[in-house]
């Protein structure tokens, strides 16, 4: 895998805002050459109607294979096609798409895994209107670990100065409480430890573990999951070598100082983790795939069907995927 190869960016819900943002990446790209060149497997000429509707004209380069976009990335968005079943209706998902979307995240790994592109980057899918298309996985990550098997995937979200790998992702947080134990924590903490000295060049990561109950439990006053689960884990990761210390109570690890002391925070359910990172950046957060084969990001948001050709869709968690797909790809090549 040369480190010139472009990343792959998938089609995403085509009725959303993935044309807009992919658009507007693309454009952002040609002044900035921070941002890395990517070829988009997607509809060439549903980009190029969505230009025309947003009045914010891009030109389509469709290419036949991934090893030539990245020369011609300055001058054209590069498209390697993959034909929508149904012309989108921007706002209103239709299900009979749901096979060209999952045709390009398909490409996608397929031309990563062989080393033609650098990274894969996902736009959002709409996961209910996909359910009705057939789709029968809970979502993205699942998939990909599917067509990435073996894989044991685990979910990272990263903005400026905070890191956060999630224990337990998108369930209710009374099976979230349930789903808790020393294997699931072990699990994500030891992705946590192996992407960050091989994906973010740390060579001893340090991984703050949170408490699940209020004051970390209050020695079992408030809850016993800290003495029986969460500190447990933590002492064989320590036998391990790794890092890991805690738990910590929620609400006193984001402070700026408290970021200051560790390199990832391993967070037990959702919210934990998401509402201090969407808080000091709403913006420009990623989802990064952790135990994979491959680079996966994806920008921190979903599909936006409530302002899909509006013309205001912000790129910055775009932009921001691109940038940390091809700086995690790079640093896992030199490994």
């Amino acid at each position: 895998m040369s480190a010139a190869a472009p990343l792959a960016l998938t089609i995403g819900e085509p009725a959303s805002i993935s044309g807009e943002i992919t658009l507007k990446a693309w454009a952002a790209a040609q002044t900035d050459k921070s941002i890395p060149p990517f070829v988009a497997l997607a509809d060439g000429d549903w980009l190029e109607t969505q230009g025309k509707r947003l009045r914010f004209p891009v030109p389509i380069k469709p290419v036949t294979s991934a090893e030539n976009a990245a020369s011609e990335f300055y001058g054209a968005l590069p498209v390697m096609p993959v034909a929508l079943s149904t012309a989108p209706e921007l706002g209103r998902p239709n299900p009979s798409n749901t096979t060209s979307i999952l045709r390009s995240i398909d490409e996608a790994v397929l031309l990563t895994r062989r080393g033609i592109t650098l990274a894969v980057v996902t736009n959002p899918i709409h996961k209910a209107t996909m359910y009705a298309g057939g789709f029968r996985f809970p979502g993205h990550t699942e998939y990909l670990a599917e067509l990435c098997k073996p894989a044991s995937p685990v979910m990272m979200l990263v903005i400026e100065g905070l890191r956060v790998v999630l224990v337990t992702v998108h369930v209710p947080l009374a099976r979230a409480v349930g789903m808790l134990s020393v294997e699931t924590i072990e699990l994500a903490a030891r992705a946590a430890h192996k992407a960050l000295v091989r994906d973010f060049g740390i060579t001893h990561p340090r991984l703050a573990v949170a408490a699940l109950n209020p004051h970390a439990g209050e020695d079992g006053a408030l809850g016993s999951e800290e003495r029986d689960i969460i500190a447990p884990a933590i002492a064989k990761l320590q036998a391990e070598g790794i890092n890991a210390s805690g738990p910590y109570p929620a609400d006193t690890l984001f402070h700026a100082r408290a970021r200051e002391r560790y390199d990832a925070a391993i967070c037990m359910y959702h919210d934990q983790a998401l509402i201090p990172l969407k808080t000091l950046d709403f913006a420009g957060g990623v989802n990064a795939t952790l135990g994979l084969p491959i680079v996966r990001t994806s920008p921190d948001h979903g599909t936006a069907l409530d302002i899909a050709g509006r013309g205001n869709a912000d790129p910055t968690s775009l932009i921001a995927a691109l940038r940390l797909a091809s700086q995690m790809a790079q640093k896992r090549a030199r490994e």
